[in-house]
């Protein structure tokens, strides 16, 4: 069963709650999509590649804090230890 707010203010809260929630799963599934890139890279030992990919994983870690999807620091710690992996090459 679906509870729907009788309070215009509830109904303006949940409205405002999935649009964000929409808005925080796709900074998410960015961020999870250069990192998968970045760790196949990784695997196959393509240095080079993995390199031109650390730009976009700063800017979608970056992105994702500054709208506090992800909390500073552990978009901090990201790309820490994936510039680490990579340089580790």
């Amino acid at each position: 069963m679906i509870k729907i707010p009788n309070i215009a203010s509830a109904a303006k809260r949940l409205r405002q709650s999935e649009k964000r929630r929409g808005l925080n799963r796709s900074r998410k599934a960015a961020l999870k999509r250069v990192v998968k890139q970045i760790r196949l890279h990784v695997d196959a030992g393509e240095k080079s590649d993995a390199i031109a990919l650390l730009p976009q994983l700063s800017k979608a870690a970056d992105k994702a804090a500054k709208r506090n999807t992800i909390h500073k620091n552990r978009a901090a710690r990201i790309k820490s230890r994936w510039m680490k992996k990579v340089q580790a090459l």
